[in-house]
């Protein structure tokens, strides 16, 4: 498939994203509820795709995003700077002293375990980048005199405050100006929509926002609640996929956006909190690729298992314009995400495409 990608030469950047990035607060093993300590670290929806474009496959990315500037946003900093995504692009948000002008976001996650499911409890209302406006980012500068060859953002960013769609909309825009390859991701959160207009509000903006991307990702209920796609012959509950109504509901959303290029969804059935099925569908230039399925996936935590999978896919893409191929560095990336803790990704190229080939778990000395 052509993507018509910037060249890397004109660029700063290979991949840039914009959202919150939050500090996690994991109880490990235990409940959030009982806890008595947690491991810190850094995670957000659109963050965790660069990171993991970073870290796992040698990309250069930075984040557009804000902070509020004491002791927490400098830790933020601090994950992020580990990671060795590029903070040039960071905004620092003057605060008071409790968090009454912005605050920045926390997010308390526990992985669940066998019966009992993970369980998320985010504290983020109020944050810096949810007060953050489009006139706030040089957006010109960025696409236009820095340049970067690929845009990511998602549906949890738009759906922090009236603002963040703005924001999110005003981004999408420039990165196309300037040549920019935009992806994007649904992920639908009701809980974070509610209070801005609940799901109406939602497929508004996620509408708007399709017209301009070219790569479209979501997971099993993304495209129903955001776009109003439905899928035939489905379980309400989840607890099995009817793979061949996927394949139409996609086919169908290519149609109503011919501007999309690649349509990408995760597939996962979950079993327990600690066994899922998993595999991934792309859809490009009107044929549907499936992913190696993960059978019986042994899981240790599963949040960032999309983000993960999202950055292998763009990877693929970027590289190899192969929708097949990316497809699976995809769905190997995510499965292999999801074996350790934390939001983002603790892999390496060698491994994913290990995982790709087939490569079995024996130990490595």
């Amino acid at each position: 498939m052509k993507l018509d990608l910037r060249d890397a030469k004109d660029c700063k950047f290979d991949a840039v994203s914009l959202g919150e990035v939050m500090l996690r607060l994991d109880p490990g093993e235990g409940r959030i509820r009982t806890a008595r300590s947690f491991r810190a670290w850094e995670g957000g929806g659109e963050y965790n795709v660069v990171r993991g474009l970073r870290r796992c496959f040698g990309l250069k990315t930075a984040v557009i995003t804000a902070l509020a500037e004491n002791e927490i946003g400098y830790l933020v900093e601090d994950f992020i700077l580990q990671g060795g995504v590029d903070t040039s692009l960071l905004r620092w948000m003057p605060t008071d002293g409790i968090g009454r002008v912005c605050r920045n976001g926390l997010n308390f996650t526990e992985r669940g375990f066998g019966i009992r499911g993970a369980k998320g409890c985010s504290d983020r209302a109020n944050t810096a980048i949810s007060k953050a406006k489009p006139e706030d980012f040089d957006f010109d500068h960025i696409f236009g005199e820095l340049g970067v060859r690929w845009f990511h953002t998602g549906g949890i960013y738009a759906a922090l405050s009236e603002q963040a769609s703005e924001t999110v909309i005003a981004a999408i825009k420039a990165a196309k100006k300037y040549g920019t390859i935009v992806s994007y991701d649904l992920n639908y959160r009701p809980s974070m929509w509610s209070a801005i207009g609940g799901q109406e509000k939602a497929q508004e903006v996620n509408r708007e926002v399709a017209k301009y991307v070219d790569v479209m990702i979501g997971n099993e209920e993304d495209f129903t609640a955001c776009l109003g796609f439905r899928i035939e012959g489905q379980d309400e509950s989840l607890k099995e996929l009817n793979i061949e109504g996927y394949r139409k509901m996609i086919s169908e959303a290519a149609k109503s956006y011919p501007n999309f290029k690649a349509v990408a969804t995760t597939l996962r059935t979950v079993r327990t909190a600690t066994v899922n099925d998993w595999s991934a569908l792309c859809w490009a230039e009107g044929k549907i690729y499936k992913a190696k399925d993960y059978k019986g996936l042994e899981i240790m935590d599963r949040v960032g298992g999309g983000d993960s999978f999202a950055s292998g896919l763009i990877y693929g893409l970027m590289t190899s314009g192969d929708a097949e191929l990316a497809v699976n560095y995809g769905a190997a990336h995510g499965a292999l995400a999801m074996t350790t803790p934390g939001d983002t990704s603790m892999a390496r190229r060698k491994e994913v495409e290990a995982v790709m080939g087939g490569a079995g778990a024996r130990v490595q000395r």
